[in-house]
This record gives C-alpha cells, structure tokens and sequence, in this order.
C-alpha cells in the first residue's frame, strides 16, 4: 500500500472511535470537510465505502469493521513497539499529555510538573485541565498519557488505576460569614445555599445523596469563578480541604471542617490497560506518588 494511506488509515481510526466526522475532526483539530475527502480517498482506493452517514453521525460498514479490526491490532503494535524501544534507549525527551481534574491544579499538579520539568528539561508536558469524564475519555482515547481524577469517575475497563491520596472537602465561607468562628458543621442541620460545578463533576454528585441534598444557589465552571464569586457575595461552596490556606485569604476565605456528612474522595492516577508506559510516564508516576500527600487515607491498588 502506497504510504499515503498511513494517515488516511489514522484518519479512519479516529472517525470509527468517534462514530463522528464532525466529533473526529475536532479531535484531530482538521476541518470536515478535509477529513471527509481523506475519507473519500481511502474508499474510493478499496473500492467500498467505510461508513454509512445518518443524521447523529456515521455507522460503520462491514468493510470498515475488516478493516478497523486489522488497523487497530497492527497500529497498536507499532505504537507499542515505539514506546518500548524508547524506553529500552533511555529516550526521556519529548511530549507528554497530562489530564487532570481542574481542583488538582490548585493545590497538587504544579508541585508534580515542577519536579519533572526541573529533572527532566528535555521533555515538554501539556497540562489539560478537564472535567472528570472527560479525563477519563482523554486516557482512553490516547489524547493523554496519563490522568489525575477521583476514583469514582473511573467505570472503564480499558484504565489501569494507581490509588495516590485522599482528600476530605471543606466548607468553603467569607471571613465575615456566621460559619467562619465555627470549629466544624453539619451541613445535615443546617444546609447553606451553595455555589457548586455542573452537574457531570463528580464533586457536584457529591452534593446530591440520600444523606444530603445541597441547595444550589449558582452554578460555575471553574474554581477561581467559584472562588470570586463566594468572596463578593457572602455565599458558600465546597472544595477540597488541601486547596491552599494562602489562596482562600487572597479572597478573603476560610475552610471550615465538615463534620457530616462525611465528604471524601479518592484520587488516582489512570492509565490505558494493555498498553507499555513510556518512560516519562513512568517517571511522572513515580513523582505523583512521590507528591502524594500523607492524608492517612486507606489506599489499595486496583484495576477497573
């Protein structure tokens, strides 16, 4: 086959994952219409066509399924192959992709970046902030090499899961609020109205049980809008203990302890099962480990 073909296949790859033109081209960051005729090139080069379109998307034909179960299994072997002969010549440059939950960036992830760029200054990392899902589906994809998020978010089979610390959550209030004097709460007695995250965070679920129901007074997408937003108008929100005392003050902040009910996540490191860590994965790993705060939380390695 004409080596033109490689990235067609490629191409094809992403598509059939996405069952998508559109999903798959802004994945690969291409136009449509450019991915549609490196599609119509493959199929016009066999002679049948790949998918067949409908209105949410593209169905897979039984040529595309031959030919995805053929590209898949030879495409990941040299992947696979590529990481292990790097790994094998010590090859430690180049890029690696991170995911993490967006609350790990205040208070955890710069601590692990700092530590491998400081001892690896060859390699680039990309950092990618994301919601719990959409970490997941990073790691599963290969878009990234490894990713930080709570362990309840993780329902895959296709992840390996390395338990690294856990962390309590907080009543986040003014220095001014009624809460701020108080030891500790139960939100069960008495249940402020509170700022949280959209709803496919898991620390919004968290929010949502039998034990206790919470009152949503605004809904943001980001930490920092959470943080202003609590400041200017008195309200309150619940964050991660860990999150620096120095960045609530700069909002004139304070964490109050939660007595009940018990709030408390387990965050692990995910990689894709099956297939061979690079070598700066491995080392980024072993840092996250290393950065792990001693929380006195019961860890168990596990697979999913």
């Amino acid at each position: 086959m004409k080596s033109k073909f490689d990235h067609q296949l490629r191409l094809f790859m992403e598509i059939a994952s996405h069952s998508s033109l559109s999903g798959a081209a802004e994945a690969l960051s291409l136009t449509q219409s450019g991915l549609s005729r490196h599609l119509a090139g493959l199929e016009a080069y066999i002679g049948q066509p790949l998918f067949v379109r409908h209105g949410r998307g593209v169905r897979i034909t039984d040529a595309g399924e031959k030919l995805l179960e053929a590209t898949t299994t030879a495409y990941q072997l040299i992947d696979n192959t590529l990481i292990q002969l790097r790994n094998q010549y010590r090859v430690t440059d180049g890029g690696l992709n991170v995911a993490t939950i967006h609350t790990l960036s205040y208070y955890y992830m710069a601590e692990v970046v700092a530590s491998f760029m400081a001892q690896k200054p060859g390699a680039s990392v990309a950092l990618l902030g994301r919601s719990s899902p959409s970490v997941v589906e990073l790691v599963e994809s290969g878009k990234a090499d490894l990713g930080f998020v709570c362990d309840s978010a993780v329902v895959s089979d296709q992840l390996d899961v390395t338990p690294l610390f856990v962390e309590d959550m907080c009543l986040v209030v003014h220095q001014s609020s009624r809460f701020a004097s108080l030891s500790s709460v139960d939100l069960r007695k008495d249940a402020p109205p509170l700022v949280v995250f959209p709803e496919n965070c898991e620390l919004r679920r968290m929010l949502h049980t039998k034990e206790f129901d919470a009152t949503v007074a605004a809904e943001v997408d980001s930490v920092d809008a959470m943080l202003k937003l609590v400041s200017l108008t008195g309200g309150q929100c619940i964050l991660p203990d860990l999150i620096a005392t120095k960045l609530l003050r700069e909002h004139h902040l304070v964490g109050v302890k939660i007595d009940q009910p018990a709030m408390s996540r387990h965050i692990v490191a995910v990689t894709r099962k099956g297939r061979p860590l690079s070598a700066m994965t491995l080392f980024m790993m072993q840092i996250a480990l290393d950065c792990a705060p001693d929380t006195g939380g019961d860890l168990e390695s596990h697979d999913l």
